[in-house]
């Protein structure tokens, strides 16, 4: 076997199939055509873009990529071995995956001699006959066939010999791929390497075309030994790693690549998608949950927003000092940056991280960098929380240092709820009332709840001074009860995420009360002041 540092690892991507299987995921074609060129770019090897027998949004999915194409990835279509005791011709799923024109078939079948028995409800021969005469019907039709040996380890822990026997089955039929699949997630690494051991030595012995088959791994998180197994199966002999952005998949997911790639490369030293693909990874990470609709995890290794964060005050100090003092690798290499949060834990350095980052030059010895961290202080112990919330802690720094001028002052507001008998329906109106340098603005709105009058009510008043809170969109809007004993007397966070139609750009602002509604006004004040600061006063 070569050195580690001239391996290469073939990178097979399936959150298009595999990933959405998982809970809560589901992909439009649309979406899919989207993932799937932004994969490429990425530069994995495979694309699987779904099992075009089995819906008719994924035989859409291939019929468009026909059409566009990918510049990088050869595209796999995945499906199952021909029906127990039926023919390859007369078989729907293999004609599927013909007329899906992809180059790379993927086919599943059973190498668990129990799965074959009790699942499959038919005879060891007859399993081992699917096997090899779908992928030589494949093969005899030009396809690159990858063979995903479903429930392999499980089956080499009962009967090692038929499991294997499986893989060979394939592999003298024609496939370019073995692919050892921990279909249950059950394994741990030591399992996986031991049957990758036993398969890369029986798969040696084979004669003619068989010998250039070559072994792959596809591993579940039940476990949560996804990104550990599949590690380990490269380390034992595997080529190939199988796996889904963020993990997406059924049950507890599937192997992250977004973890998987950075260790491989950055930590064992072997080659794995391009350069350029390494280094938006966590922009792809964040497209991908973006498209399905899903959170990102903010702790998700490598790519997650405070994978590199640090918020205790002896780590900021430390970091200030050298960036590794406190993170394992650059996270440039894959396309992240370091965090300071800022909490009751901070000490001067997390303020003084902070405001460089906000481009303000604070001094550790200025007295207002001492008033700052009490301040901060005092406010997280009557609930605010500024980790999510970058914005109104620039907006803290900003007006505590002298010059600051706010653009606008807040003179007094009213907002109603009101259920109007006969209307069937409940309304809410704000009157806000505003002081804009000389001048008092007092506007009202109607609106689909409060807070969203308030908004409105507030636009009315600034837009025709600061045109530019025109393009200002509220994306998210965030209600936690910080006691929860003490029911509606509780005292209650409010975080708001704002951004900028135009440019896409994002932030977050918080504001904390009893009342919800004046933890809502805070939250909005400060998201409005915030973008006047940062958003160009005319649009573009």
């Amino acid at each position: 076997m070569s050195s580690a540092r001239e391996r290469r690892v073939v990178i097979y991507d399936t959150t298009l199939r595999d990933g959405t299987q998982g809970f809560g995921v589901s992909l439009s074609a649309n979406d899919k055509l989207k993932i799937a060129h932004r994969l490429d770019a990425l530069t994995v090897d495979y694309v699987e873009a779904g099992f075009p027998g089995s819906n008719p949004k994924d035989t859409e999915v291939f019929e468009a990529l026909k059409h566009e194409g990918l510049q990088h990835a050869r595209l796999a279509a995945f499906g199952a071995t021909r029906r127990a005791h039926g023919s390859c011709d007369d078989d729907a799923n293999l004609a599927a995956l013909l007329s899906s024109g992809a180059p790379v078939c993927t086919l599943v079948g059973k190498s668990s001699a129990w799965q074959v028995k009790e699942v499959l409800r038919t005879s060891r021969e007859e399993n081992l006959a699917m096997i090899r005469d779908s992928v030589a019907w494949l093969r005899e039709r030009g396809r690159e066939v990858v063979f995903d040996a479903e429930h392999f380890f499980d089956g080499f822990s009962g009967d090692a010999e038929y499991a294997l026997a499986t893989c060979v089955a394939a592999a003298e039929a024609g496939a370019a791929w073995i692919v050892c699949c921990d279909t249950n997630g059950g394994r741990l690494p030591h399992e996986v390497a031991d049957g990758i051991g036993a398969l890369q030595e029986r798969l040696a012995g084979l004669d003619g075309a068989a010998t250039g088959v070559r072994i792959g791994i596809h591993c579940h998180n039940d476990c949560d030994l996804a990104v550990a197994n599949s590690l380990a199966a490269v380390e034992a002999g595997a080529e190939m790693i199988q796996g889904t952005i963020n993990g997406l998949g059924e049950r507890c997911g599937n192997a992250n690549l977004c973890s998987i790639v950075p260790n491989l490369r950055i930590k064992l030293g072997m080659k794995a998608l391009a350069d350029q693909g390494l280094t938006h990874l966590t922009e792809t990470s964040q497209f991908v949950a973006e498209i399905a609709n899903m959170t990102p995890v903010p702790q998700q290794p490598f790519v997650g927003e405070v994978a590199f964060a640090h918020k205790g005050g002896q780590h900021v100090a430390a970091v200030m000092r050298h960036q590794d003092a406190y993170q394992h690798i650059d996270p440039a290499l894959v396309g992240n940056h370091s965090r300071v949060l800022v909490s009751e834990l901070s000490g001067r350095g997390n303020v003084l991280y902070k405001a460089r980052e906000f481009g303000i030059d604070v001094d550790r010895d200025d007295p207002v960098t001492r008033r700052l961290v009490e301040q901060l202080k005092k406010m997280e112990h009557r609930g605010y929380s500024f980790e999510g919330a970058d914005a109104s802690f620039e907006m803290i720094i900003r007006r505590m240092r002298d010059g600051h001028a706010a653009p606008f002052e807040l003179l007094d507001f009213i907002a109603i709820v009101e259920h109007r008998r006969g209307v069937g329906s409940v309304v809410s109106e704000a009157t806000i009332k505003v002081r804009v340098e000389d001048e008092v603005h007092h506007t009202a709105a109607e609106g689909n709840g409060p807070v969203n009058a308030l908004d409105l009510a507030l636009r009315k008043a600034l837009v025709p001074r600061f045109p530019q809170l025109a393009y200002i969109r509220l994306h998210d809007y965030k209600v936690r009860i910080l006691d929860e004993a003490a029911g509606t007397f509780a005292v209650t966070r409010v975080l708001i995420e704002s951004g900028d139609e135009r440019d896409g750009r994002r932030w977050s602002t918080v504001g904390c009360s009893p009342n919800i509604i004046e933890a809502s006004w805070l939250a909005l004040a400060d998201s409005m002041e915030y973008a006047l600061l940062k958003v160009a006063p005319e649009a573009d």
